[in-house]
């Protein structure tokens, strides 16, 4: 009996049948399911690649599309890459290619643009940015003016902190 459900499980598997729930991968390539499916669930991998919206635990985490959940927070995340994210990147490097709302803790994080959300870390940098905290050692909030809109946006760089809470 024992055999004939492990047999049923790994044939499910192999077939895709949970394909909206877990993914399985040692590269987006050798994976359970291909890099583009949806992953609504739990990646575990050396390095994932797929969108949806996920808690992806791996060295390399990547998240295509539109995707939201959490990346990382195992100690030995080292990468963690979205394009448009919602949610939590926690690792040593964390970058968002398009727009983040939500959280990057690391020592760096980079994202484009901020909608919303906070970074954490030794070096964070924000292309553009509205309704941003940044926390650091050097912070970065590229479409800032120095100090003119005091209190709402601090720098375009400053150290420890930066801010942006105004119109954008």
């Amino acid at each position: 009996m024992k055999k004939a459900i492990i047999a049923s499980i790994a044939v499910a598997a192999a077939s895709g049948a949970f394909a909206a729930g877990f993914q399985l991968s040692l590269i987006p390539d050798i994976a359970i399911q291909d890099r583009d499916t949806e992953i609504k669930g739990v990646s575990i991998g050396l390095w994932n690649e797929n969108p949806g919206s996920q808690w992806q635990i791996g060295v390399v985490n990547g998240m295509t599309g539109e995707s939201a959940g959490v990346q990382g927070p195992i100690f030995y995340t080292l990468y963690n890459y979205a394009e448009d994210f919602t949610g939590l990147q926690w690792g040593l490097v964390n970058y968002v290619s398009e727009e983040l709302t939500g959280v990057q803790w690391g020592a760096v994080n980079v994202a484009k643009k901020v909608d919303g959300g906070f970074q954490w870390g030794v070096v964070n940098y924000a292309e553009s940015a509205h309704n941003l905290f940044q926390l650091g050692l050097v912070n970065i909030i590229s479409d800032n003016e120095w100090f003119s809109d005091f209190p709402s946006d601090l720098a375009q760089g400053f150290v420890i902190v930066n801010w942006t809470f105004g119109d954008s």
